[in-house]
């Protein structure tokens, strides 16, 4: 990532330059101008004209080669259309020189018309050294440095939301909606095409900022995982991050085809980061705002205890079902707060919690009421959820509680006001006073769950990678040796050795290369077999009806050995075919589980887990986590899947061993980032049980080229 000093000219630059259509009204040039006029920035501004006319009563210059030399380089050139058209502006700029460049226009798509190859402008700029945002960036703002370099008509509020969007006119969409709400930016970033600059570096950018409090964004994709998992721990720890991710369904993202590409749905991707990383995910547009306003105007609760205060007791069993929906707890109030709201409240009122006041509840009610409720030690947070009557109006009850609330610093408040225009005035009282105001409660529980679940992660101790004890000279003669007869595929006995190297559990398998040798092999295992066909090119063996379960006698061993090779034979002429993996047959009560890695250009390598059959097929229940893992990812792994009760001891039956599941995990981790060269790895399945979890099968596939982990 880039340093925030690098990023500066971005956002407190001495000087800007706009190259561009900057004369005509109603153009983006015209409007980033009196935007920028308009906001009384500081800096020297030179817009360009080829007359040399003045231009909203500043005075222009007819080339960017008449800039004076006292304002050389110049911070930020902003490139407008038609000239953010045209790649050879970059070479211009070098000329100034400039510091960074915003290219507002240019499109990726070669097709489309204007259209120019983006590789070509990014490696003008990387030649010459310049920073470039964009192209088909919508702008950017700095409320502190009065930058407000947009081509819309807008004036955000100062505050401390620092945001970014993919989008950019998603991105002023949510601006102005968010301005509508009261709601106050830090900065506010138009990303674009990400060619050079992408979120990772706003990010990192906005971690160091001290005006921004939280940092929300809104993306359709991660340029790269493992970057922005290295910007975003960090800064996490520091300010909640808050981002939504567009095109996570069916729909929005083309689905994976192959069974095996099925198990790596980019969204799982996308998620492994955010836990990773401590993100903190919207599950819709308008809670980026909603949440990112909570972070930025509360203190963080301690606890998941709840005090919900009512003056209907309808509203107050509402609140109560959406704080329990949440994962938040209705704190039991202790005796002693019970006697003082039984001391002002009228007697027919609820004292439990939620506490409903009644409709009868003045100003006085709702201040002891709310100081009762939060004096209390089993309350970490607290949720209002007042309605309006005909003699308390909103806006007589928002004053009352900006009275109750005010002096109060040490728990969150989240605020409802249930209504239509009758509460509007209440809202804007409550929001204008920065207090979060809600229109139902099921906002406010879901606002408090973040932020209970964002101070958890800040105070949990940072992850801890493990190093799994493995023969590395032994695990490389099995790659090498593969590589060197040309192959993508190891075959199971090669795999064997392979996972054998890592101590990784396995049931006990050899490989016979005739029927005799598969009959002295089980005779030494002393219990039942299974045959399984050993070729590097048959995957699966189901396809060949290559596996025989359960065998005994050594006449049946016999039996299976010449049938499933003679049948491999017939069925796949142009095979390999190695003989026969005898293995001993796995625990009756084990369950099957699946653990798998991949790597992705874009995410990195990613470890997956399973259970099997149609948990993996049909329902698609997976979690994954991007390498190296911690025995936290782990952990987390096994237990995030929805099947995990039938680990844990479902009815009765014995808990499976997690911990031996987890060292599987770990162990594919470390061979992910001790052999770039291996693009694919999967044990399936994995037998779990009691006493332990045993590997049965595995796959190992080889890059065409070594990438890196």
């Amino acid at each position: 990532m880039l340093s925030s000093e690098r990023l500066r000219p971005f956002f407190f630059p001495k000087s800007v330059v706009i190259v561009g259509d900057s004369e005509t009204p109603g153009r983006p040039g015209n409007i980033v101008l009196s935007n920028l006029k308009n906001a009384d920035f500081q800096g020297k501004i030179f817009p360009l004209h080829p007359e040399g006319q003045s231009i909203l009563g500043l005075p222009s210059l007819r080339k960017l080669q008449d800039i004076p030399q006292e304002y050389r380089p110049v911070d930020l050139a902003i490139l407008v259309p038609p000239s953010s058209l045209e790649p050879e502006a970059i070479d211009d700029l070098a000329g100034i020189p400039s510091r960074a460049v915003l290219v507002m226009g240019g499109r990726r798509e070669k097709s489309r018309p204007g259209a120019f190859p983006e590789k070509e402008i990014k490696a003008k700029a990387e030649k010459h050294g310049l920073l470039m945002l964009g192209p088909e960036s919508l702008g950017l703002v700095n409320t502190r440095g009065r930058l407000h370099a947009l081509p819309v008509f807008s004036n955000p509020k100062a505050g401390g939301i620092g945001f970014f969007s993919e989008s950019g006119a998603l991105g002023l969409a949510l601006l102005d909606w968010a301005g509508k709400e009261g709601m106050g930016f830090s900065a506010f970033v138009s990303l674009g095409n990400k060619a050079m600059l992408d979120e990772s570096d706003i990010l990192a950018y906005l971690a160091d900022d001290p005006e921004t409090r939280v940092i929300a964004g809104c993306l359709g994709s991660i340029t790269r995982g493992r970057r922005f998992l290295h910007a975003a721990l960090p800064a996490s720890r520091r300010k909640p991050i808050i981002l939504f991710r567009s095109g996570h369904t069916a729909s929005g993202s083309r689905a994976a085809s192959s069974n095996s590409g099925a198990l790596f749905d980019p969204d799982l991707a996308y998620e492994a980061i955010f836990k990773q990383s401590g993100v903190l995910r919207a599950e819709k547009l308008e809670d980026v705002f909603l949440l990112a306003r909570s972070f930025a105007s509360q203190p963080l609760p301690q606890g998941p205890g709840v005090g919900i205060i009512t003056n209907c007791g309808g509203a107050g069993i509402v609140a109560a079902d959406a704080c329990e929906n949440a994962g938040l707890n209705l704190s039991a109030l202790s005796a002693e707060t019970f006697a003082r709201l039984k001391d002002f409240l009228p007697p027919f009122a609820s004292f439990f919690n939620p506490v409903n006041m009644t409709e009868a509840a003045d100003e006085e009610a709702i201040r002891r009421t709310l100081e009762a409720v939060l004096a209390d030690r089993s309350v970490q947070a607290a949720i209002i959820v007042l309605m309006p009557t005909a003699v308390f109006p909103s806006e007589r009850l928002a004053l009352s509680l900006l009275s109750a609330l005010s002096p109060r610093k040490d728990k969150p408040v989240l605020c409802c006001f249930m209504g239509g225009q009758n509460v509007d005035n209440a809202h804007r009282l409550l929001e204008k006073a920065g207090f979060p105001c809600c229109r139902f409660p099921e906002e406010a529980a879901a606002s408090l769950a973040a932020m209970y679940k964002y101070s958890r992660w800040r105070l949990a101790p940072l992850p801890v990678e493990i190093c799994y004890r493995r023969d590395l000279s032994r695990a490389r003669k099995v790659i090498d040796e593969a590589r060197g007869f040309h192959m993508i595929r190891l075959a199971e006995f090669q795999a064997q050795e392979l996972f054998q190297a890592y101590e990784m559990p396995l049931l006990k398998t050899r490989l016979a290369r005739t029927s005799e040798e598969a009959v002295q092999i089980s005779r030494q295992f002393k219990q039942a077999v299974a045959l399984k066909i050993a070729s590097p090119q048959i995957y699966p063996k189901t396809d060949v009806d290559g596996v025989l379960l359960d065998l005994k006698n050594p006449a049946d061993i016999r039996n299976a050995f010449m049938d499933i090779t003679a049948r491999a034979k017939r069925l796949r002429p142009e095979a390999h075919i190695a003989g026969c993996l005898v293995q001993v047959m796995a625990p009756r009560e084990a369950r099957e589980a699946v653990v798998r890695f991949r790597r992705t250009e874009r995410f990195g390598t990613l470890v997956m887990f399973s259970l099997g059959g149609i948990h993996l097929e049909v329902f698609k229940d997976i979690t994954c986590r991007l390498v190296p893992l911690s025995l936290d990812d782990a952990g987390g792994m096994i237990r995030e899947i929805h099947a995990f009760p039938l680990l844990s001891g479902l009815r009765g039956a014995k808990s499976a061993n997690l911990n031996a599941l987890e060292d599987i995990l770990l162990i594919m981790s470390q061979m992910a980032q001790d052999f770039p060269e291996i693009e694919e790895a999967e044990c399936d399945p994995v037998l779990v049980s009691e006493q332990g979890a045993l590997v049965a099968d595995m796959r190992v596939i080889l890059s065409k080229q070594e990438l890196q982990p």
